[in-house]
């Protein structure tokens, strides 16, 4: 969808506070949107949709204990190397030719 918005300006924001039980997820982004329009349908008592401005972003609300941002601690060279040899050996990432 064109939506006259360069990809800088198409943000998601996420608000919510302590005293809330609710968070509010403001996005551009297709795939969560899909999820959580999943999670909604899935799930109308705890997320749902109350907003689409008609360019493209969406807005949510969930329950705060569904959502949640999780940290990847980055791999260490050996986990680098053993993720990388795996691959190969399945062949992800092979060239087709």
């Amino acid at each position: 969808m064109k939506t006259g918005l360069t990809k800088r300006e198409k943000t998601t924001e996420i608000y919510f506070n302590e005293r809330s039980a609710i968070i509010t997820v403001c996005t551009y982004n297709t795939s969560l949107k899909n999820r959580l329009a999943v999670y909604a349908r899935r799930f109308p008592g705890l997320c749902k949709q109350i907003d689409d401005d008609g360019s493209g972003c969406l807005v949510f609300e969930i329950e705060k204990g569904r959502f949640c941002f999780r940290l990847t601690a980055p791999y260490s060279e050996e986990r680098q190397k053993a993720a990388s040899e795996a691959a190969k050996k399945n062949g992800i990432n092979k060239q087709k030719g």
